[in-house]
């Protein structure tokens, strides 16, 4: 499955809309002090994320294997107006 588009959360987590529709909300803040994903602690450098081939990525090659966005993410319910 890929991602269709991508929206940073001032949190770190990161809204996704896959390619079959579904919209998810994925927590990067467990990367963040790890590796390469140090870099995205400012949020002004995680605030730079797009969609690329079908996945998210960051300036610098960073990127996220569309497959652990899926299953690591949660769906967001969409709640109905009252």
């Amino acid at each position: 499955m890929q991602i269709r588009e991508v929206s940073p959360s001032p949190d770190f987590c990161l809204i996704l809309t896959f390619s079959n529709g579904e919209q998810r909300r994925f927590d990067v803040r467990p990367y963040l002090d790890k590796g390469v994903f140090r870099e995205l602690r400012d949020f002004a450098r995680f605030s730079q994320v797009r969609v690329v081939a079908g996945t998210v990525e960051w300036p610098g090659e960073i990127d996220l294997c569309p497959d652990t966005l899926y299953e690591k993410s949660e769906p967001l319910m969409n709640e109905c107006p009252t």
